[in-house]
């Protein structure tokens, strides 16, 4: 930048640094491919697409983002950031209340993805099948919402940490809501949120009783 002794250090536009300017364009990107591709899907958007409808060129893209891929990663990222924020803190507030928990935390996970069909576009369908490295990410994501179920299980007496069986059961579970909002997208999106909370959380509840008997 003209005039700057150094990226973040250097003469303000705007009333912004040229650190505050890029994070600026690189939300706006986000935005732009929230749009996109939780509309038209990521392998029907280009670059050029996305820094149409952010109003910039493809330089500022650049800027921020090594390719489509990097940028549907680094969406995928803030969306998961978002959902686990606002699961985890469901959970909290259920005051130790286990079906509580799980009916607040669940509603919490369901509701983030299905008040907006773009974000459940993207967090469940348009990031299967990208590439390897988008495959490990998103299983990544998977073994961790298993890790916060177990962790809400563990303060639960009668669960035994030291045997794999939670640690599986809340695999298979993870992995049963992720496909069940998947069948509710492609298939109309007919059922309500709080029907879909009420067969996950029946499901969590049911899983754990099962624990604790086997224990």
């Amino acid at each position: 930048m003209a005039g700057g002794s150094g990226r973040g250090t250097g003469r303000r536009y705007s009333g912004m640094s040229a650190d505050e300017r890029t994070r600026v364009r690189r939300a706006a990107i986000l935005d732009a491919a929230l749009e996109l591709f939780g509309t038209n899907g990521f392998a029907a958007t280009s670059v050029k697409q996305i820094c149409v409808a952010a109003g910039l060129t493809e330089r500022y893209f650049y800027e921020s983002f090594r390719d489509r891929q990097a940028a549907l990663a680094g969406l995928y990222g803030a969306l998961v950031t978002e959902l686990r924020g606002v699961t985890e803190t469901a959970i909290t507030t259920a005051g130790g209340d286990i079906a509580v928990a799980a009916r607040g935390g669940l509603g919490a996970f369901i509701g983030y993805l299905t008040e907006d069909p773009r974000r459940a576009r993207i967090v469940l369908i348009e990031v299967v099948g990208v590439s390897p490295e988008i495959e490990e990410l998103r299983h990544g994501v998977l073994r961790a919402f298993a890790d916060l179920i177990v962790a809400v299980w563990a303060e639960q007496p009668g669960v035994d940490l030291s045997d794999e069986r939670p640690q599986l059961t809340a695999v298979a579970l993870a992995g049963g809501v992720n496909n069940l909002l998947v069948d509710w997208m492609m298939t109309g999106m007919r059922q309500s949120p709080q029907m879909l909370t009420q067969v996950c959380a029946t499901l969590f509840l049911a899983a754990l009783a099962g624990l604790n008997d086997t224990a």
